[in-house]
């Protein structure tokens, strides 16, 4: 089933009497449970797609569609309800609270969710995720006290506590060494896999992106094009 459509999406910075196009006719559509990245170089035009993608922006053209809804002509708050709702987040730098243990740190999200899950009912999910993300000996901690590949998880956990449609993930290994990384795309892989998540995973690095079973090249703010491969299996 399709989940997300992108059809000839443009993207234009107006600086003074300067026009500076950075995306330019954009269009890829993607499956509910697929695992695809986002593949291109600094200055490519991944991160502005990503942000139209995760509703941070939107289109200066084109159309984007979310489970067969147009959204590319919603409001600032149409497209925070849904994000908050539908997609969920994971950045390079972990972005936890300092000074807060992992279990809030997941669990903060739930505050603003449109669900208003009573406490013990969010912090009884917030449990579940982080013994799903393996880190029930971690809940107390605070970001300080975790390693670079646990605040990942927590950060992880954080990022599905709402039970989102999509998982967009921002170059999620670039603060963690190599050993590190391998496990957090593994855990990718298990969580598309086994729970059926859809992951949208941007990155500058071949060997990062292909970790995913489907690879959109893009440069210049166009798509260069595609490849699918078998490689988004556990390992």
């Amino acid at each position: 089933m399709q989940l997300l459509e992108l059809k000839d999406i443009w993207k234009t910075y107006y600086l003074g009497d300067i026009d500076v196009p950075v995306l330019k006719g954009v269009s890829f559509s993607i499956e509910q449970g697929e695992f695809v990245a986002l593949m291109g170089t600094s200055g490519s035009g991944k991160s502005t797609l990503m942000n139209i993608l995760g509703c941070l922006d939107h289109p200066t053209s084109g159309e984007y569609r979310l489970d067969g809804q147009e959204i590319s002509g919603l409001s600032s708050d149409g497209r925070a309800m849904l994000r908050n709702s539908r997609i969920g987040f994971v950045f390079q730098n972990f972005n936890l609270l300092p000074r807060t243990s992992a279990l809030d740190n997941v669990m903060m999200p739930l505050s603003y969710s449109v669900e208003h899950l009573p406490e013990r009912q969010a912090k009884q999910r917030s449990v579940e995720m982080l013994n799903l993300l393996g880190l029930a000996d971690r809940m107390d901690h605070e970001p300080s006290q975790l390693s670079g590949g646990q605040q990942q998880r927590v950060a992880i956990a954080r990022a599905l506590i709402n039970k989102p449609s999509i998982l967009l993930a921002d170059e999620p290994t670039g603060n963690l060494d190599s050993h590190t990384s391998e496990d957090i795309l593994r855990l990718f892989q298990q969580l598309n896999q086994q729970q059926g998540i859809t992951i949208i995973l941007v990155t500058h690095d071949a060997n990062i992106a292909k970790h995913a079973k489907r690879i959109i090249r893009i440069s210049d703010g166009i798509i260069e094009g595609e490849i699918k491969s078998d490689a988004g299996g556990v390992k």
